[in-house]
């Protein structure tokens, strides 16, 4: 079965299974729009109501047909010019958790090698150098971040 977002007009294939006869609360999964879908009126989106309510007026009234246009294009672009902050906010917080995730790896790395370091001495005798300017480096970065605050 194909559904139709009703706000962004993406087409997305879902079993029909999923969907009760009595219907179910769906989301967008391109513009996270929640909506009611019912199978019994699929071919009859919320989202063109506002297209009946033009035809219904009279064609005198033309000026307020353009007013009513008008508004509708002036709210999809708000619509969309708060989907873009959402976006960039989005990608600041991913970027954030990057950095959270890479240094509580790096702290792994050093916890486990220095579990292990006679092993790992005896098979690489250049790595006690190594390990030790890390080790001389992380207390400096220590020191450094004590004396901030």
């Amino acid at each position: 079965m194909i559904i139709e977002c009703v706000n962004c007009s993406k087409k997305f294939e879902v079993d029909s299974e999923l969907i009760p006869n009595e219907g179910r609360t769906i989301q967008c999964g391109s513009c996270n729009h929640t909506w009611f879908f019912n199978k019994n009126s699929q071919h009859q989106p919320d989202i063109r109501v506002d297209k009946v309510e033009i035809k219904s007026e009279t064609s005198n009234d033309e000026a307020q047909i353009d007013e009513f246009i008008e508004t509708k294009e002036n709210i999809k672009k708000t619509i969309i010019n708060k989907s873009e902050i959402k976006k960039s906010s989005f990608r600041l917080s991913k970027l954030l958790s990057y950095i959270l995730v890479f240094i509580i790896s790096f702290i792994a790395l050093i916890i486990i090698l220095d579990t292990f370091k006679d092993f790992f001495y005896q098979m690489f005798p250049s790595l006690e150098l190594i390990l030790f300017s890390l080790f001389e480096t992380i207390k400096d970065i220590k020191l450094f971040i004590i004396d901030l605050f």
